[in-house]
């Protein structure tokens, strides 16, 4: 079968390599950037970042399977696939070790952004010692707005630090409240009862029509004072101009992104100049989460070549 990697081959910590490795008798190509120009002749396709739309897919002749190595979907036309007859396919993040990773780095941003890494930079270079006083997590509130597999394995980890966990749950948040032993948890129409009581809001759910720019002046403003916004998500949750605002008037003292408004983001955009701990999309990227990736898209790779359903399809809607 012939298997189009809509990326770089080097991007996405090796996963091109180590998955061309793993099926040997299939041929792989890589676009070199995130875009398809033509899906004509591919059995499968691995889309990444690039956007499948309707028009995409009409250029496609023999497409199979849109298998993503990793969990969103958010890019891709699921309606315009079921009708050409495509599964389209993703890797939970809770079976890769991709929600692990993604947590350790959500980690490291509320540690970072706590104790000041740009004013500590600037002490040694002035030759200052003890300062800057930085922020202990002990005793602080942690909103996290979504609460699936990210989610869980940051609750998991933060427990440790003595923070007070609440959260954002859009089914059912009383009974996850209770599974997960968080102080509160409420709907989707609660998110300002949530966002003024945090001193971390961390964002570690989908992008959809209704989460689009979730974060923006409004909710901005209804932030803590002083507190700081983690995006582990996708960028569309943000709004650009929104959080640049609240950067620049300090309304919030900083902000931890992995993801962005567009991706690549400009490096000169001038809202890197502000208080922002920023990472290239990489918070998945672990030799842990790429090897538990490999196994999932070769599992159902191998099973579209046997003429199986593949695992964890998508429906529209769904």
């Amino acid at each position: 079968m012939r298997i189009l990697f809509a990326a770089h081959e080097d991007s996405w910590g090796g996963f091109f390599g180590l998955i061309r490795s793993e099926l040997p008798q299939h041929q792989f190509e890589a676009t070199g950037g995130f875009w398809v120009k033509s899906l004509e002749g591919f059995d499968v396709l691995i889309p990444t970042m690039c956007p499948i739309t309707r028009e995409a897919l009409d250029t496609a002749d023999r497409l199979r399977l849109i298998q993503q190595c990793g969990a969103g979907l958010e890019g891709v036309d699921l309606r315009a696939a079921r009708e050409r007859n495509i599964f389209v396919a993703n890797v939970p993040t809770e079976i890769s070790g991709n929600a692990d990773s993604v947590a350790e780095l959500g980690i490291y941003m509320l540690i970072g952004l706590s104790r000041d890494p740009r004013g500590m930079a600037r002490s040694l270079a002035g030759r200052r010692m003890g300062e800057p006083r930085g922020r202990a997590l002990s005793g602080k509130t942690v909103g996290l707005v979504g609460l699936g597999g990210i989610g869980r394995a940051l609750i998991r980890r933060l427990k440790a630090f003595d923070v007070r966990l609440i959260g954002i749950k859009r089914h059912n948040p009383a009974a996850a409240g209770e599974e997960l032993g968080l102080e509160w948890v409420g709907g989707t129409a609660d998110l300002e009862l949530l966002l003024i009581q945090s001193d971390y809001v961390v964002l570690c759910l989908p992008a959809s029509a209704e989460t689009r720019n979730l974060m923006n002046p409004s909710t901005f403003a209804a932030m803590k004072p002083g507190a700081f916004l983690i995006n582990l998500a996708r960028g569309a949750l943000v709004d650009r101009d929104g959080l640049e605002e609240a950067l620049a008037t300090g309304r919030i003292a900083g902000a931890g992104l992995d993801v962005f408004w567009e991706e690549p983001p400009d490096p000169e955009d001038p809202i890197f100049g502000y208080n922002v701990l920023a990472t290239p999309h990489t918070a998945g990227s672990t030799d842990v989460s790429v090897r538990g990736i490999v196994r999932a898209v070769a599992e159902n790779i191998r099973r579209v070549e046997n003429h199986q359903e593949p695992l964890y399809v998508k429906l529209p809607g769904a």
